[in-house]
């Protein structure tokens, strides 16, 4: 049981550390890639879950579209392929011979979708086409991190056309909302959402919408984002209908999408020094019960706890029973801690004669005894009350670490230190905006907000206020 790093003074230690610890992913031969594990996978697939059955909810469809891309792909929409250039992965040979066209290992599919898009879309009947896919993606990194920054990751993106720039930006701003809600509702994150300045926003786009996450360290993650690309990829890609009074149009489009970023996400907003807190709604497992086994009385005891098991379950609640013979029971708190399963349940034969149960709460170490009759309804309670209590800790230290600043020379010397959340005014100017990169800071999104009147580079008048700060 090696101790972790310390969260509050070496927190980028602690995240790697505790990622491996708690049995999320192992590094992987290839430099830059992960291998995500079971628990680490189970994560994901909660959240994918609770986000696709949205997707599907709110009009889409899912399809499958090739990993591999022709190069002369992304040559038809010029600042798509400048944007992406230093990230492609580019296959030359296979089967033994140099191929006629070079292939790109998918970095994102809207070059593949909307070639397919022009064959689909004949009419306005055909509209709106709203298409799904979770897929696995390659941008080549050169500063990895697991979860936050990999070579390989997985995500779902979306990519949708629509008759009128009116729908595409209803389109747009819904899934952003609808992200937004994942990330609360659920991660118990709470995001900052905004529009990505000109010089930040998706290649070929109009306009990107973002929704930032500030994590344990004060930095800001980008945990996705909905783009309006309106016209651009369709007149690159010749994608075009008859429309209602029978004249020939291009359809406007989006896309957007989020990742397994997300679970990066949560381990570095609820993490503490004895290791990960899950939010309980995307918890693989929300309780654990750890027998206390002696020789003389391990039968019954497991024949209770499997009963236990068993009405937990029937109610919802996704429980696991540690029948670990050669583990401590000390060993066994530490372990679940450590993958921060949000409520531990103790029971040994004194227990059961008594009729009750102690349970202990991720969140604190004190210990409740809870009658045994009661347990269904005060854990379904209790893991509501830990969701909840996730969320406004999370919400109480964006508070303190939110700050409304005039002047660079105000903030910059805390942003570098402490980094933090920093509300400011911007001229729009792009000068204002690339001195930030001088202190490894960024504009994260401008915001619907007009607080401050000057430019906090330049003095001049803001045009509405911006969330500046250090990202991963």
């Amino acid at each position: 049981m090696n101790k972790l790093p310390d969260i509050k003074t070496n927190f980028p230690e602690w995240y790697q550390e505790v990622i491996y610890a708690a049995k999320l992913a192992d590094h992987a031969p290839v430099r830059g890639c992960i291998v995500i594990r079971p628990y680490g996978n189970a994560i994901w697939e909660n959240i994918k879950k609770i986000l696709d059955d949205r997707i599907k909810e709110t009009g889409h469809e899912n399809a499958l579209f090739p990993l591999f891309i022709p190069q002369s792909f992304f040559a038809k929409e010029a600042e798509h392929v400048e944007g992406f250039a230093p990230e492609l992965a580019i296959v030359t040979h296979a089967g033994g011979k140099e191929l006629d066209e070079p292939l790109v290992v998918r970095p994102t599919s809207e070059t593949m979708i909307h070639h397919m898009f022009a064959k689909w879309i004949v009419s306005w009947r055909d509209l709106p086409l709203k298409i799904n896919q979770w897929a696995n993606v390659v941008r080549w990194e050169k500063r990895p991190r697991a979860f936050l920054r990999t070579t390989e990751f997985y995500w779902q993106e979306g990519h949708t056309a629509h008759a009128t720039r009116e729908e595409a930006l209803e389109e747009t701003l819904m899934m952003l909302e609808e992200y937004v809600k994942l990330a609360q509702n659920y991660l118990a994150i709470p995001v900052i959402k905004g529009r990505k300045t000109k010089n930040e926003q998706f290649p070929g786009a109009q306009a990107t919408y973002t929704f930032e996450g500030f994590m344990l360290d004060g930095k800001a993650l980008q945990m996705g984002t909905s783009h309006l690309l309106s016209q651009s990829f369709a007149h690159a890609f010749d994608m075009k209908f008859q429309d209602k009074d029978g004249a020939i149009a291009y359809p406007y489009l989006t896309s957007w999408g989020t990742t397994t970023r997300l679970v990066g996400a949560v381990i570095a907003s609820h993490g503490d020094e004895r290791g990960l807190i899950m939010p309980p709604k995307i918890a693989p497992i929300q309780v654990v019960i750890v027998p206390i086994l002696r020789k003389e009385t391990k039968d019954v005891v497991i024949d209770y706890v499997k009963s236990l098991q068993a009405q937990l379950k029937a109610a919802g609640i996704s429980v696991h029973v540690d029948l670990d013979e050669h583990t401590s029971p000390g060993a066994k708190f530490y372990e679940w801690e450590l993958k921060g399963v949000p409520l531990r349940l103790e029971v040994g034969p004194r227990d059961m004669d008594a009729g009750v149960i102690v349970a202990t709460s991720r969140l604190g170490k004190e210990k409740e005894t809870v009658q045994a009759d009661q347990i269904v309804s005060w854990a379904a309670v209790k893991l509501e009350s830990i969701q909840a209590e996730l969320f406004k800790r999370a919400q109480d230290r964006y508070a303190s670490m939110w700050h409304k600043a005039d002047k660079l020379s105000d903030f910059i010397k805390n942003l570098e230190e402490s980094n933090g959340i920093y509300q400011v005014g911007w001229c729009q100017h792009i000068d204002c905006e690339l001195e930030l990169k001088q202190y490894a800071a960024s504009i994260r999104c401008m915001i619907e907000s007009k607080e401050l009147e000057n430019c906090f580079a330049c003095g001049k008048k803001s045009f509405g206020d911006v969330i500046v700060g250090k990202a991963y």
